[in-house]
């Protein structure tokens, strides 16, 4: 009986950021009393701090995990469905049943239509925390217990280049192409001439030896993306992410039909019931399953539906502070269609001291965390930041 959950505990931490998430504001754009702002490209709304939410997970014998989450808004939404509804049926069950008790907690709210949004964000955070500690519960990294690790290091590509001007964007990427980089993707809202010169010049500054993608952030209509997508094919673009809005299953499948680039898609996607349809009628190349959304267990059917259907896998990764990057890492590494992961490196950099561990991304690789787990906790520092939820 030691081994059974004793607690469940949920935490915010706030930090703030120097730079925006995607750059300064661009003309007509805001930041309101709650500290949002909503970016004109794609009507989405995003923090000026970063934000995240902890869980932490402790047997009666005093074991502890681990996990994370979105909270980049409304953090106290996803805090509430732990608190309230997912921690007490947590209590008392025994973590190495992570698989069953994430299938528990899934059919709690299946009348309700509750198959995304906070609801899967709050199962996510504990589903990783107990993975993490079915690890250090038998001493093993958490890639072992997802069958093995395929990858010894995984390929990173940059994400982001959060500078004004689009010469100063291409000039910032290739300071990363300096460090060892080759991959690199931009935000099509912040790319203020348009994607056709953003792509134009950063082949002209990066060469032609450079992947460059485009992250089309769900705005255009399936016609309008389709030509966006032809007109900066001429430049070697590397694969054009969420060309249509998410609701718009098939407008993506036509999208994909009507193009050379590879169509990827997938990081707001919550569990593998989403792919099934996309795959069914073979919307994208690429999948993009995002670890602080979906959970190991989610992460992992995406992952093997995906290659059952020879499919390629290149996670996003927002990192919050870097639980569920390493959870996504792991995963990441067990999985034989993954063939790059995304670097969010003004995420990743600034934050990386709130966790403890070797986790670390140089020279276009990313390297796992050792030790038994996650193999990676929150940092005296993070501890301290904690702001439990009431």
């Amino acid at each position: 009986m030691s081994t059974r959950v004793k607690t469940v505990s949920v935490y915010s931490i706030t930090l703030p950021r120097e730079t925006i998430y995607l750059g300064e504001p661009r003309p007509g754009e805001t930041v309101n009393e709650k500290g949002y702002i909503v970016r004109k490209g794609n009507r989405t709304v995003y923090p000026t701090s970063d934000r995240t939410v902890v869980v932490r997970i402790e047997t009666a014998d005093g074991a502890v995990g681990w996990g994370e989450t979105y909270g980049i808004v409304a953090p106290g939404a996803a805090m509430a469905i732990v608190d309230d509804l997912l921690g007490p049926f947590v209590v008392g069950r025994d973590p190495r049943d992570v698989v069953v008790i994430h299938e528990d907690l899934y059919d709690l709210m299946r009348v309700r239509g509750y198959t995304g949004g906070f609801y899967l964000d709050a199962l996510a955070a504990i589903d990783i925390a107990l993975w993490d500690l079915c690890g250090k519960l038998s001493g093993l990294p958490l890639v072992k217990l997802l069958g093995g690790q395929r990858h010894e290091k995984l390929p990173a590509y940059i994400s982001g280049l959060p500078k004004r001007t689009r010469t100063e964007r291409a000039a910032f990427a290739a300071e990363w192409q300096a460090k060892g980089f080759s991959s690199f993707k931009f935000a099509a809202p912040v790319a203020d001439d348009g994607v056709v010169a953003e792509m134009e010049t950063l082949r002209e500054t990066l060469g032609p030896a450079a992947r460059i993608a485009c992250d089309m952030h769900w705005a255009r209509t399936a016609d309008q993306a389709i030509a966006a997508i032809r007109a900066m094919e001429p430049y070697g673009l590397w694969f054009a992410e969420a060309p249509v809005k998410p609701e718009d299953v098939d407008g993506l499948a036509r999208v994909a039909a009507n193009v050379t680039t590879t169509v990827a898609a997938g990081e707001e996607w919550r569990t593998v019931f989403d792919l099934v349809t996309r795959v069914e009628k073979r919307a994208c190349g690429i999948v993009q399953p995002e670890m602080g959304h979906k959970g190991v267990t989610e992460f992992m059917r995406v992952g093997q539906y995906a290659q059952a259907h020879h499919l390629e896998v290149i996670p996003h990764a927002t990192i919050g502070i870097g639980l569920f990057m390493a959870a996504s890492l792991h995963a990441s590494a067990a999985l034989s269609a993954v063939t790059s992961h995304e670097y969010q490196h003004s995420i990743f950099e600034p934050n990386r001291r709130l966790v403890t561990g070797d986790m670390d991304c140089r020279e276009g690789f990313y390297t796992l965390p050792t030790g038994p787990g996650l193999g990676v906790e929150p940092s005296e520092e993070a501890l301290s930041l904690l702001q439990q939820y009431r």
